[in-house]
């Protein structure tokens, strides 16, 4: 059966382009503006909407808001697609909870590529929200086989998080096994943290960073390549669209979290995707969360992440020695880093190093980045 998408634009060429683009591989139905897109989106039921912006009566904005706040479409993709290519255009769209924004004139190729993941990853959120939906009946009717079921449950969970985590590192094959050092090293920091006052980490937070980590970058897929895969540091521009991937992320993972009775990773994993940037002294984004206001699975997660990112190549950057990489993180520790994670860090330093080793970072065509552990400012 084919995926449907809908169209939603008030010129007929634009339209006609769009037919050209999909037919042969799509079911498609258009109409001509938002309050039709409306009536039409509950008969067509389509996987994704692509949404002009300047449209009469109901723009293109208050359509997509409409359309996320109805939690029959919280899973439906909504790519808006204008001529207007300001930034402050662009987070507008994001604000109202749009999944993409596409800038015309657009390259057929990366946009067909862009549409392919969206599908995917509507795709993945629905069966993810249906797993968990029977998961609870069933619970509910098997008590007296808990144990195995949860058993199953956990398995089949982590490979669907592992799937969506996939969908956003496929868009960057520089990054190896990042998701798999970032699950050991958030482990190890845990282990290793010592806080003795507020903060407790217990078997189960263990076990939901263990499982929520890889999801932490999971709103690169709203990002364009040009920006995720630029060699070198990005403009303040680029810099405020690759921004939105946390709360790209975090709003995702949040809507499929709302069916998760059982409550716990999936709830970490939009905190972690949407605070791993922020930064003890206030200075990170999206939020300029300071110091304790930013949650501990997200303060492990992102030194983690950072050091990573230092010690591995990456499109933008060769790799840095792991001593090298520590002594930056000091420096940045009751800045960019929570001290107590830095002191966990130390802790399980013989434990980083033996992650580290797994590292493959033969590439020489990469150009060395500045040493900062903001890697991509």
């Amino acid at each position: 059966m084919k995926k449907k998408i809908l169209i939603v634009d008030d010129q007929p060429t634009n339209i006609q382009i769009f037919h050209e683009l999909l037919e042969d591989k799509y079911e498609l139905a258009s109409v001509n503006n938002g309050q039709q897109c409306l009536e039409e989106i509950n008969k067509f039921a389509p996987d994704v909407v692509l949404l002009d912006i300047m449209m009469p009566g109901i723009d293109g904005y208050e359509t997509c808001q409409r359309l996320k706040a109805d939690p029959k479409y919280e899973h439906t993709q909504i790519m808006l697609v204008s001529a207007k290519s300001s930034i402050e255009s662009r987070l507008r769209g994001y604000e109202v909870g749009a999944d993409d924004y596409v800038v015309r004139p657009f390259d057929h190729d990366e946009f067909l590529a862009k549409v392919e993941v969206h599908i995917r990853l509507e795709d993945a959120l629905t069966k993810l929200a249906e797993m968990h939906k029977q998961i609870s009946e069933q619970n509910v009717k098997l008590e007296s086989l808990v144990d195995e079921r949860t058993a199953e449950i956990v398995e089949t969970r982590d490979l669907v998080v592992f799937a969506l985590a996939r969908l956003a590192e496929s868009r960057d094959p520089e990054t190896g096994q990042h998701l798999e050092r970032m699950q050991r090293y958030s482990a190890i920091l845990a282990r290793h943290f010592e806080d003795g006052q507020s903060e407790q980490i217990d078997d189960r937070f263990m076990e939901n960073l263990y499982r929520s980590s890889p999801l932490h970058d999971i709103g690169k897929v709203g990002i364009p390549d040009a920006i995720l895969l630029k060699p070198g540091r990005l403009s303040t521009s680029e810099f405020e669209i690759l921004k939105q991937h946390t709360i790209i992320g975090c709003e995702a993972i949040y809507s499929a979290a709302e069916h998760e009775n059982s409550g716990g990773f999936l709830e970490m994993g939009a905190e972690v995707a949407r605070s791993h940037h922020e930064r003890f002294d206030g200075s990170g984004y999206p939020d300029g969360l300071c110091a304790y206001d930013i949650p501990l699975s997200a303060r492990i997660a992102a030194l983690a992440d950072v050091f990573d990112a230092l010690t591995s190549v990456r499109v933008y950057k060769m790799a840095i020695e792991p001593e090298v990489a520590r002594s930056m993180i000091d420096a940045d520790s009751n800045r960019h880093f929570d001290p107590k994670v830095v002191a966990a860090f130390h802790s399980g330093w013989a434990d980083f190093l033996d992650v580290c080793k797994l590292v493959d970072n033969s590439n020489p065509e990469l150009v060395a980045a500045e040493a900062s552990t903001d890697i991509r400012r």
